[in-house]
């Protein structure tokens, strides 16, 4: 799969995603890696910032938070552009459940694994 059709997978995932809760985004970034840095190769997605429950008085002047879902580990996992579309789906929104402050036992727990 192309980088950019991968692209609009994750386009259209957040397009699913409700606009309240996408509004109540503050100071995050979403991109498309083709792969991760780093020994763990097979990670499909990853928050990486300040979650809003962690937010205090002092938090100001700081870069956006960044949310980053990797098309070549997702693609390895997934046989089908179906496959993908629902992979994709459940790691934007398990990487957005990460900026609101929720683990991943919380997320399995909720089956969004």
């Amino acid at each position: 799969m192309s980088a950019e059709r991968f692209e609009e997978l994750v386009s259209e995932a957040l397009d699913e995603v409700p606009a309240a809760l996408l509004s109540m985004m503050d100071n995050v970034v979403i991109v498309v890696e083709d792969a991760p840095e780093g020994p763990d190769q097979n990670l499909l997605g990853l928050y990486e910032g300040y979650a809003l429950t962690e937010r205090g008085w002092d938090y100001g002047a700081v870069l956006p938070d960044k949310i980053t879902v990797y098309r070549l580990p997702t693609l390895r996992v997934c046989d089908t552009e179906e496959q993908v579309v629902e992979e994709v789906a459940v790691t934007v929104v398990h990487e957005i459940a990460h900026h609101f402050g929720i683990d991943d036992e919380r997320l399995h727990a909720l089956g969004w694994g």
